[in-house]
């Protein structure tokens, strides 16, 4: 019970700042992905304050083998730059770009009620379903290790 309380905290923590910071706005993250136009740079501040805060949280997590309330801490233990790390990052910033929406936004956009966020979550799920589908696919096929 303690650690869906502290999930509900900590994403009602999250999707405030989301708002707060204007992430959720999609105008203002286009506006600040538009450096040949009326470039607004305010949404760097939050990256940096968000980079700092992950970085301080990742550092304290790598010394610990659980979490403060007892669960195991499971991190990425891959340090490796490969085509499928590429063509997801470069699907997320096309998608970003287009859009203006990323992930945690697109969430708080949904319970804002809003048209434009639930067609990205939407979408996001669909896409999510594919990668799925295309996975089990190609971890059943012999030659899959090769790739």
């Amino acid at each position: 019970m303690i650690t869906m309380v502290v999930a509900l905290l900590a994403g009602l923590v999250f999707g405030i700042g989301l708002i707060w910071s204007e992430m959720a706005n999609p105008a203002k993250v286009l506006a600040f992905l538009d450096m040949t136009g009326s470039w607004d740079p305010s949404l760097a501040f939050v990256m940096i304050g968000a980079i700092s805060v992950s970085a301080i949280a990742f550092s304290v997590a790598r010394r610990r083998g659980q979490t403060y309330l007892g669960s195991s801490i499971q991190l990425p233990t891959s340090r490796v730059i490969d085509k499928r790390l590429l063509l997801g990052s470069l699907a997320f910033g096309i998608g970003w770009g287009m859009a203006g929406i990323c992930p945690g936004p697109g969430l708080v956009l949904v319970g804002a009620g809003n048209l434009h966020g639930t067609v990205f979550v939407v979408a996001m799920l669909v896409g999510m379903g594919i990668f799925e589908v295309l996975e089990r696919r190609r971890a059943s096929h012999p030659d899959a290790k090769k790739k």
